[in-house]
C-alpha cells in the first residue's frame, strides 16, 4: 500500500487509533473534575448557576465517556493483533498495569457513573456529590496506570529478561520509573487545560451571539482562571520533563532540537525554525538563537546538548516530524499563557465579556489543548523510535507477522468506521454545545410521567430538535439590546 511495509502500516494504524482515543480521555479527565467543582460550589453556595452548568456539561461528559471507552477497547485489542511479539515479550509488565487500571479505575468509574448520570433526583445531594467525586478520582487513577505503563516503555526499569521475556522483579520500580512522575503531571495538566479551553470556547461562542447570561459568564470566567493559573505551571512541568528526557533519552532531545553536530565545541544554539533533513544530516533553512539551546536544556551557557550524529543512523528518531510536532505543542502552550494574561488585563478593565477580539481568540483557541496533546504525544512516541521498549526491544521486532495488504485493508476500514462513528459523536457533542445550559434544569424533583414535561436524564435525549440558531433568538435579541 503506497510502497509502505507492514511495520509502517502497523505503526500508522496504531497512531491513527490512539490519536482518536486520546482526545476522549483528555476531555473526560478535565470534565469529571470540572463537574465535581461545579457540584461542590452549588452545594456550598446554593447558586443555581453552578447546578445549571453541571446539568449541561454532564451530558457532554457522558457522550465523551462512551466514545472513550469504545475507542480504548480497540486499542487494547491491537496489542494482540498487530503487536503480538511485543505483548509476548513485555506482557508480564504491561498486562498487569492495564489490569490494575481496570480493577481500580474503570470499576470505580462504572460503579458511580450511573448514580452521577441518573441519580440527581433519586439520591441525596451528598451521595450524588460523592459519586461525582469518585468518577473524577477514577479518571485520574486511570491516567496513573496508563501513564505508568507507557512511561515504563520509555524508561524501563525493575525487570529482568529471562528466556527472551521481561520478568518484573520490583513493581515499585516498574511503576515509578524515571519518567513517570513528569509524564503523569504533564498529561494530567494538559487534560485540565484542554478542557478549560473547550469550555471557554463554548462560552465565547454564546457570548459572541449575544447570549450574555450568568451561566455563560461563569463558564467563561472559570475557564480563563484555569488558563491563567495552570498554563504557566504546565510550562514549568514541561521544563522538568525536558531535563528528564535529556538524561534518559538524549537522542529524542537531539531530534526535537534538530541538532546534528557538536564538533564546533560551542554551546548549543536554539533552532527556532528549520527543516531537519534526515538524508543530508543537517537542518536546512534554520533560524537560530546562539547559546539559548544550552540555556534552556542544560540551564547553563557552556554545556552542549547531545547531537544526532553521536548516535548510529539506525538509532535516530525522525527529527523532521518531532522537530515540528514539538514546536506546535509549544506554540499552543504560549498561546494559552497569552490567553490567561490577556484575560487578566480585561478583567482589570471590566471588559472580559465584551471584548469581541478576545472572544474570537478564545473561540479559535477551543481545540488548542487537544492539538497540543496530540502534538506532544507524537513527539513522545515518534521520538522514542526505533524502540518500542526504549533500549530493550526495537519496534520492528515487536510487530505481528501480518502482510502489508492485510494491514492496509484494516487501516482503510478503521479510517472509514472511525470517521463515521466518532464523527457522528463529535457532531452530537457540538449540538449540545450549541444548545447551551438550560436555566432552572434540575428544579423538578418528580420529573417524567404521562403528559409531564421533563428534561431527559439520558444524554442522547438531551439535544432536542431545534438546536439551531433560532433556539435562543429571544435571548440573542435581549443580549444585543
Amino acid at each position: 500500500m503506497f510502497g509502505l511495509e507492514a511495520l509502517d502500516l502497523a505503526r500508522i494504524q496504531f497512531a491513527f487509533t490512539i490519536s482518536f482515543h486520546i482526545i476522549f480521555p483528555a476531555i473526560t479527565i478535565g470534565l469529571a473534575s470540572y463537574l465535581a467543582v461545579l457540584e461542590g460550589l452549588w452545594l456550598k453556595t446554593g447558586q443555581t448557576v453552578y447546578r445549571d452548568l453541571y446539568h449541561f456539561w454532564v451530558k457532554i461528559f457522558a457522550v465523551n465517556f462512551g466514545m472513550g471507552v469504545v475507542s480504548g477497547l480497540v486499542m487494547a485489542y491491537q496489542f494482540g493483533t498487530n503487536w503480538s511479539a511485543f505483548s509476548d515479550f513485555a506482557g508480564s509488565v504491561t498486562g498487569p498495569l492495564l489490569a490494575y487500571e481496570v480493577l481500580t479505575a474503570f470499576f470505580l468509574e462504572a460503579g458511580f457513573l450511573g448514580v452521577m448520570l441518573f441519580g440527581w433526583n433519586r439520591v441525596g445531594p451528598g451521595l450524588h456529590f460523592f459519586s461525582t467525586v469518585m468518577v473524577a478520582v477514577g479518571t485520574l487513577i486511570s491516567t496513573f496506570w496508563i501513564l505508568a505503563s507507557n512511561s515504563w516503555m520509555q524508561t524501563p526499569q525493575g525487570f529482568e529478561i529471562v528466556d527472551g521475556r521481561v520478568i518484573p522483579v520490583d513493581w515499585f520500580a516498574v511503576v515509578f520509573n524515571p519518567s513517570f512522575p513528569y509524564r503523569l503531571a504533564h498529561m494530567a495538566t494538559a487534560a485540565f487545560l484542554a478542557t478549560a479551553f473547550f469550555v471557554g470556547a463554548s462560552a465565547a461562542w454564546h457570548l459572541l451571539r449575544g447570549r450574555d447570561t450568568p451561566a455563560m459568564r461563569k463558564m467563561f470566567s472559570m475557564a480563563l482562571w484555569m488558563a491563567l493559573l495552570v498554563a504557566p505551571v504546565q510550562a514549568v512541568i514541561g521544563d522538568f520533563h525536558g531535563l528528564n528526557t535529556l538524561k534518559h533519552q538524549p537522542a529524542k532531545i537531539a531530534a526535537i532540537e534538530g541538532h546534528w553536530d557538536n564538533s564546533s565545541g560551542e554551546p548549543t544554539p536554539l533552532i527556532l525554525f528549520g527543516w531537519p533533513d534526515m538524508q543530508r544530516e543537517e537542518t536546512r533553512f534554520k533560524i537560530e538563537v546562539p547559546y539559548l539551546g544550552s540555556l534552556i536544556l542544560t540551564h547553563s551557557l557552556d554545556k552542549q546538548v547531545p547531537a544526532l550524529k553521536e548516535f548510529a543512523k539506525e538509532d535516530r528518531p525522525n527529527s523532521t516530524i518531532v522537530f515540528w510536532s514539538f514546536r506546535v505543542m509549544v506554540a499552543m502552550g504560549l498561546l494559552m499563557i497569552l490567553a490567561g494574561v490577556w484575560s487578566l488585563w480585561l478583567r482589570w478593565r471590566g471588559s472580559l465579556y465584551r471584548s469581541r477580539p478576545f472572544l474570537y481568540f478564545c473561540l479559535w483557541m477551543g481545540p488548542s489543548g487537544l492539538i497540543a496533546i496530540l502534538a506532544g504525544w507524537f513527539t513522545t512516541e515518534i521520538g522514542r523510535q526505533p524502540w518500542v521498549v526504549y533500549g530493550i526491544m526495537r519496534t520492528a521486532d515487536g510487530v505481528s507477522a501480518h502482510s502489508a495488504a492485510q494491514l492496509g485493508l484494516t487501516l482503510v476500514l478503521f479510517v472509514v468506521v472511525y470517521f463515521a462513528v466518532f464523527g457522528a459523536g463529535f457532531g452530537y457533542v457540538m449540538r449540545l454545545v450549541r444548545k447551551g445550559p438550560v436555566t432552572g434544569e434540575g428544579d423538578h424533583q418528580h420529573e417524567g410521567g404521562p403528559g409531564t414535561r421533563h428534561t431527559p436524564a439520558r444524554p442522547l435525549s438531551a439535544a432536542k430538535e431545534g438546536t439551531d440558531d433560532s433556539d435562543h433568538g429571544g435571548e440573542h435579541a435581549e443580549g444585543r439590546a
